[in-house]
């Protein structure tokens, strides 16, 4: 999952259902802390998650880290570069997963079907990913919580009480990890959401939007959304 607000935001649809066994193991469970792979490994398998989220992250030479993407249900992971994975991959929230052999991607060996819908994830993983870096060179921070969070209500939202909750299994260094922020920032950036009425936070790691439509118009940069948000005395 990239932080993108400029397409369809619904949950991408399950690949083609197949029964060979040469092209489709059965599905994986992962308890969360688990290292799915590492940046280097031979790609032998891409992975559908049907449930849990993943965290896809880089580590530069001097130890900073790059939080690329999050994986949730529908989504894929392990697409290759030159063969091998140019990211770490670990588990944030047990996961349920389906192995796809790379070969699938490749060559399309055995299953047509499947070959094209892998081709087509993994080029709305491309699209996905160039919104991402305009968000990232573009967006103040608070533009930047706000996009997060309307990706996440829209993926995963759940409707409590009249409200939409959102659960949030990655931590505040998670999140400022993957949006270019400090982790001071989002956490003064998601207080002051909270001071303005847009949002409540239950506990860490749950959040409750109580206004989406400014949420949302934050998320767009729109200056005139109803009850603008301050960081550090600026408006945002």
């Amino acid at each position: 999952m990239y932080v993108t607000i400029t397409g369809d935001q619904t949950t991408p649809e399950p690949l083609a259902s197949i029964s060979s066994k040469i092209t489709r193991s059965p599905t994986a469970h992962v308890k969360a802390g688990a290292h799915l792979y590492f940046e280097g490994d031979r790609v032998e398998w891409l992975y559908q998650i049907k449930s849990g989220v993943l965290r896809l992250a880089r580590l530069l030479e001097d130890g900073r880290r790059q939080v690329i993407a999050f994986g949730y249900p529908g989504d894929i992971v392990g697409f290759p570069s030159s063969g091998r994975h140019h990211t770490d991959c670990d588990v944030l929230e047990d996961a349920c997963l389906q192995p796809y052999r790379r070969s699938m991607l490749e060559s399309g060996e055995g299953d047509p079907q499947l070959h094209h819908d892998l081709l087509q994830a993994a080029l709305r993983e491309i699209s996905a990913m160039q919104d991402h870096f305009m968000m990232l060179g573009q967006k103040s921070a608070a533009e930047k919580v706000a996009s997060f969070l309307c990706v996440l209500m829209q993926r995963v939202g759940e409707e409590v009480a009249g409200e939409t909750q959102i659960a949030l299994p990655m931590s505040r260094g998670d999140i400022a990890d993957f949006l270019g922020l400090t982790t001071e920032t989002v956490s003064r950036t998601l207080t002051q959401l909270r001071k303005s009425g847009i949002i409540d936070i239950h506990n860490i790691h749950t959040v409750v939007v109580r206004r989406p439509k400014a949420l949302w118009s934050l998320s767009l940069g729109e200056r005139d959304a109803p009850g603008p948000v301050r960081v550090a005395g600026s408006a945002l």
